[in-house]
C-alpha cells in the first residue's frame, strides 16, 4: 500500500513558512498531520533533523521544493508541545516521533489482551512485540522503548505489572 499525499504537498507555497498566524496555524497543523502519518505508515520512530530535509516529507522533488531546517524545527516542535515528539539531544538533531502516544498504544495492547483472554497471563517484551500470537497487531514490531512506556501506562493504570525475568522484562496483565 503506498502512501497517500495531502493536497498541500503539492502546492509550492506549502514549503514556505507563512507569514500569517492563522495560516501559519493551519500549515503547521497540516504539516504535523503529514509527518505523523508519514512515520505511521513506514513505522518511523526516529528522526534525524538533517536527513529529514532529503526525506519524502519534506522535500517533494516533483515540484522542485523543500522545507528548509528551520522550519522542520518549527514543525517539530509544534509536535513535541502537542506530546507527539520527544527529543533524543540538547541540540535538537534527532528525536523519537511518536505517532500513538504511550497509553495509545497500551490501549491497544490491553485490548488484545483481553479479546484473547490472556488477562492474569506473564508475556516478555519480545513475546508482545515480536511473537506469534502478536503477527498482524498494529503493535506487532513496536520499538522496545515505546512498548515499554505503554507498558508503564498500563501498570499507572493497573492493568499491568512490568516484572524482571531472567532474560530480561516481562509483563502480567490483570
Amino acid at each position: 500500500m503506498s502512501f497517500e499525499w495531502p493536497w498541500q504537498y503539492n502546492f509550492p507555497p506549502f514549503f514556505t513558512l507563512q507569514p500569517n498566524v492563522d495560516t501559519r496555524q493551519k500549515q503547521l497543523a497540516a504539516w504535523c498531520s503529514l509527518v505523523l502519518s508519514y512515520c505511521r505508515h513506514h513505522k518511523l520512530y526516529t528522526v534525524d533533523v538533517m536527513e529529514a530535509q532529503e526525506s519524502p516529507v519534506f522535500n517533494n522533488k516533483k515540484i522542485e521544493r523543500k522545507l528548509s531546517v528551520e522550519a522542520i524545527q518549527v514543525v517539530f516542535e509544534e509536535l513535541r508541545k502537542k506530546g507527539n515528539l520527544e527529543w533524543l539531544d540538547k541540540n535538537k538533531s534527532r528525536c523519537l516521533v511518536m505517532w500513538r502516544r504511550p497509553e495509545e498504544w497500551g490501549k491497544l495492547i490491553y485490548q488484545w489482551v483481553s479479546k484473547n483472554g490472556m488477562n492474569n497471563s506473564v508475556f516478555t517484551l519480545y513475546e508482545l512485540s515480536n511473537g506469534d500470537d502478536t503477527d498482524g497487531e498494529e503493535f506487532h514490531g513496536l520499538e522496545d522503548w515505546m512498548l515499554q512506556r505503554s507498558l508503564q501506562a498500563l501498570q499507572t493504570e493497573g492493568k499491568a505489572e512490568i516484572i524482571s525475568m531472567d532474560d530480561g522484562k516481562g509483563v502480567k496483565f490483570f
